[in-house]
C-alpha cells in the first residue's frame, strides 16, 4: 500500500528517507548552487562580502563531512585523502582564497558521489543474486497449503512449487516432475529435467511442472544463501596487492604533507603547497585494486563461479599448471561394465561375490559392478568389509576372503597373477578400460572390465586452457598406466600420473610448486581435498549442494561443466591485467600532476578535477570486467 503523503508524519518520513538515500547528491547540489550564486554576485560586484560568505558556506556544506571523516581516520592514526582535502580547504580560507576552497570541496564531494554511484554498478551482480532469493513458501500441512516466509520452513516440511515459481528451499523431490532453471546456482540458463528423488536448490525456478519437495535446508542454511554470503565475504577480502598499496598509502600521505611544507618554505607560495597536497592524494591508486576485484568476483558469481576473495583471484590469474583428477572430472564419472572375463568358476558366481563386496564401497567403480551383477540374482551376505585406499576392497563371503581390486592389492595379498590374466588385462587396458580382478582366497575368479568415457567438454579443455595462458595440463588418477595413457592421449593431456594414492597426488603438486610453478588442483573437493589444499589454488567442480567443497576450495564451479574452468582462469587473468592497468594509470596521473604543479601549470581546482576524473576512469576501467566473456 502506498503511504498517504498528505499526512505530516509521512512527509517527514519521506524526507528522511530521501536524505538517507541521496545525501551525497543533495550536499553536492546545494554546495554547487551556493558557488554559482556567490560567483554571480562577485562578477556583478554587488557585494564582495556576500560573495565570499557564500563561498565559505559552500565550503562548509561540502566540506563538513570530509572533515568529520578525516577526524575519524585520525583517531586510528590514519592520514588519508580526507585529511589532505580538509587541510587544503582550511589553508585556502586562511589565505583568503575562498573560491579555491569552495571549488576543491565541491569537486571532492561530486567525485565522491559519482564514485559511489559507479561502485554500485560493480556490485550489481551480487544485488541481482540477492533479488533472486525466494521470500515465500507454500507448505503442505494436514492436506492444506499454508503460505509462510521461506526462512520459517522447517526441515522435513513438504513444500509445493508450481510452474513459474521459485523453489524456496533445498530438498528432494517427493512428488512430481518439472523443468528447473538452475541459473542462480550454476550459471546455466538451460533448464534441467527434475523428477522424484532428484535434489533441487533454493533460488532456482520451476519453469514447467509441479513439485512437492521435502525440505532439507531452508533460510540461511540453503546453498543459495551460502553463495551470497561467500560472495559478500570474497568481495570484502583484500588482495595481496591491495594490502601492499594500502600500507604504502599510510606512509605516503604523511610524506606528502611534509613535502608540501617544504615546498611552502622554499617557494613561499601557499597555493602551490596546497595544490601539491590535493593532487598528490593516492585516491585512484588505493581504489585501483579493490574495484577490479569486486567487478571480477561479481562477474564470476553470475556465471556460477565462486571465487573466495581477492587473494585467490590474484593467484588464479597467475596459474601455470592445471592438475586434474581423472574420474568424475575429466571423465563422465559414471563408468559402465564393458566386459567380463572368467578364469575360474561361473560368471554369475564371480559377479555376485564381487558385487556383494563392492556394494559397501563408495568408490566410483563399485556402482557399475553392483548394478550389472544385481541383474544376475540376489547378492550374498558379507562380513569383515575393508577398504584398501587406492587399491580395492576386501570382505568375507560365505566364510572365504574375497578381494576386488587392482594388481597392487593382489600382489600385497600374495596372489599370483599369471601371464594369461596379465595379457587379457593389458589388452583391455590399452583400450582405456579398467580391470578389476576378483579373487577368492588365492584363486583368481576373473576380471571385470569397466570404462569411464571422457566428458564431451573435456575434448576441448586443453586447448581452451592453453588459450587462457596455462602452460601445462596434468592428469592424476588411481587407475593403471595403460588406461590413464589412453585417456591422456585422447584428451591431449601434457602429462599424466597413474596408480596414484591420495598422498602421492600431494607429492606431485609439491614437486610442481618446487619447480616455481603456480599450480591449480581441480577435483570434487572431498576426495581430492589434500591435493587441493596443497595447491596454490584449489578448484572444486560441480559443488552445488556440497558444503564441504564450497568450504574447502578457493574457487568453486557450481556447475559440473569443465568450460567454467577455462572461463574462471581467463577472467582471473583479465582481472589481474585490469589491476595493473589501473595502478599504472593512477601512478602516471600523480606524476604528471606533480610536474604540472612544479611548473605552475596546474592550479588547486584543476588539480582536484583531474584527480577526481582519474578515480572515475579507474572505476570505469574496472567495470569492463563485468562484461568479460570467454572467446572461442
Amino acid at each position: 500500500m502506498e503511504p498517504d503523503v498528505r499526512r505530516p508524519g509521512n512527509h517527514l518520513t519521506m524526507l528522511k528517507n530521501l536524505w538517507i538515500s541521496q545525501q551525497k547528491l543533495i550536499i553536492t547540489t546545494i554546495s554547487g548552487l551556493l558557488i554559482v550564486i556567490g560567483w554571480l554576485i562577485g562578477r556583478l560586484e554587488f557585494s564582495p562580502l556576500l560573495a565570499n560568505s557564500l563561498m565559505i558556506l559552500a565550503t562548509v556544506v561540502a566540506g563538513y563531512r570530509i572533515a568529520i571523516s578525516a577526524l575519524h581516520a585520525l583517531r586510528f592514526r590514519v592520514l588519508g585523502i580526507n585529511a589532505l582535502v580538509t587541510l587544503a580547504a582550511l589553508g585556502a580560507i586562511v589565505i583568503g582564497e575562498y573560491w579555491e576552497a569552495a571549488v576543491v570541496t565541491f569537486l571532492f564531494s561530486l567525485g565522491s558521489y559519482l564514485e559511489a554511484r559507479t561502485m554500485d554498478k560493480t556490485r550489481d551482480a551480487l544485488r541481482k543474486l540477492m533479488e533472486l532469493a525466494p521470500q515465500v513458501a507454500r507448505v503442505l500441512k494436514n492436506g492444506e497449503e499454508i503460505e509462510m516466509p521461506a526462512e520459517d520452513v522447517q526441515q522435513g516440511d513438504l513444500v509445493v512449487v508450481r510452474s513459474g515459481e521459485k523453489i524456496p528451499v533445498d530438498g528432494k523431490i517427493i512428488t512430481g516432475r518439472a523443468s528447473v532453471n538452475q541459473a542462480a546456482i550454476t550459471g546455466e540458463s538451460l533448464p534441467m529435467e527434475k523428477t522424484v528423488g532428484d535434489s533441487v536448490f533454493s533460488g532456482t525456478i520451476n519453469e514447467a511442472g509441479y513439485l512437492e519437495i521435502e525440505t532439507e535446508k531452508s533460510g540461511e542454511d540453503t546453498t543459495f544463501a551460502r553463495i551470497i554470503e561467500l560472495v559478500e565475504e570474497a568481495q570484502g577480502e583484500k588482495a595481496r596487492s591491495q594490502q601492499i598499496l594500502e600500507n604504502f598509502a599510510r606512509y605516503y600521505t604523511p610524506g606528502i604533507i611534509l613535502v608540501a611544507v617544504l615546498v611552502y618554505l622554499i617557494t613561499k607560495n601557499p597555493i602551490t603547497a596546497l595544490t601539491l597536497l590535493v593532487i598528490a592524494c593516492p585516491g585512484a591508486l588505493v581504489i585501483a585494486t579493490p574495484v577490479s576485484i569486486v567487478a571480477g568476483i561479481g562477474n564470476a558469481a553470475r556465471q556460477g563461479v565462486l571465487i573466495k576473495g581477492g587473494e585467490h583471484l590474484e593467484k588464479a590469474g597467475k596459474i601455470d599448471v592445471v592438475v586434474l583428477d581423472k574420474t568424475g572430472t575429466l571423465t563422465v564419472g559414471q563408468p559402465k561394465v564393458t566386459s567380463v572375463w572368467v578364469r575360474s568358476g561361473s560368471e554369475t558366481d564371480m559377479l555376485l561375490k564381487a558385487a556383494a563386496v563392492e556394494k559397501m564401497s563408495e568408490h566410483p567403480l563399485a556402482k557399475p559392478v553392483v548394478e550389472y551383477a544385481s541383474l544376475k540374482g540376489p547378492l550374498p551376505e558379507v562380513t569383515d568389509f575393508q577398504v584398501v585406499p587406492g587399491h580395492g576392497v576386501a570382505a568375507t563371503v560365505a566364510g572365504k576372503t574375497v578381494l576386488v581390486g587392482n594388481r597392487k592389492l593382489m600382489l600385497d595379498q600374495g596372489v599370483i597373477i599369471d601371464d594369461a590374466v596379465e595379457q587379457r588385462m593389458a589388452a583391455e587396458e590399452n583400450l582405456g578400460r579398467t580391470g578389476m580382478m576378483v579373487v577368492e582366497g588365492q584363486v583368481i575368479l576373473g576380471v571385470i572390465f569397466v570404462a569411464d568415457v571422457p566428458r564431451q567438454d573435456a575434448l576441448t579443455l586443453v586447448s581452451r586452457l592453453k588459450r587462457s595462458g596455462v602452460q601445462k595440463v596434468v592428469m592424476l588418477t588411481g587407475d593403471n598406466k595403460r588406461t590413464a595413457k589412453a585417456i591422456a592421449q585422447q584428451l591431449e593431456i601434457d602429462e599424466f600420473h597413474a596408480e596414484m594414492l591420495p598422498e602421492q597426488k600431494v607429492d606431485v603438486i609439491k614437486t610442481l610448486k618446487q619447480r616455481g610453478k603456480i599450480v591449480a588442483m581441480v577435483g570434487d573437493g572431498i576426495n581430492d581435498a589434500p591435493a587441493m589444499a596443497t595447491a596454490d589454488v584449489g578448484i572444486a567442480m560441480g559443488a552445488a549442494g556440497t558444503d564441504v567443497a564450497m568450504e574447502t576450495a578457493d574457487l568453486v564451479l557450481m556447475a559440473d561443466r569443465l568450460e567454467k574452468l577455462s572461463y574462471a582462469i581467463g577472467l582471473s587473468r583479465h582481472t589481474l591485467s585490469n589491476i595493473k592497468q589501473n595502478v599504472s594509470f593512477a601512478v602516471l596521473v600523480v606524476l604528471v600532476l606533480l610536474m604540472g604543479v612544479m611548473g605552475n601549470v596546474v592550479v588547486l581546482a584543476s588539480g582536484m578535477l583531474v584527480h577526481e576524473a582519474s578515480v572515475l576512469l579507474v572505476i570505469l576501467n574496472a567495470m569492463r570486467l563485468l562484461k568479460y566473456r570467454e572467446t572461442n
